[in-house]
């Protein structure tokens, strides 16, 4: 869902399967923007902000949770507390999810 809003916007979009996948392709490839899921294998979302803010101080990160995850507000306000730019938890809106990527990347 997210890639085809994103890429429908104009905006181009590459993907990652977890987290150590997503810091080894910014390390080759950094991105404008990082929208990371908090729950992933390998390497959590939390871990990928921790890692990104420590090598990377100024990427940009949108975290996202929630779901079957009763406690998504510890989980996002942790990652705000890490670093991310912005938090959405899950579910959101089309609009709500451009409007985090608009303002993260201003």
């Amino acid at each position: 869902m997210i890639r085809r809003v994103l890429a429908g916007e104009g905006y181009g979009v590459s993907e990652a399967h977890n987290g150590e996948e997503a810091i080894n392709s910014y390390r080759l490839e950094p991105a404008d923007l990082v929208i990371t899921d908090l729950f992933m294998p390998e390497k959590d979302g939390l871990e990928l902000i921790r890692e990104l803010r420590s090598l990377y101080p100024d990427a940009k990160i949108i975290a996202i949770s929630g779901g079957e995850h009763r406690n998504t507000g510890i989980y996002l306000r942790a990652a705000q507390a890490l670093g991310a730019s912005r938090t959405l938890a899950k579910p959101f809106s089309t609009e709500e999810l451009l409007a985090a990527v608009r303002d993260a990347l201003e």
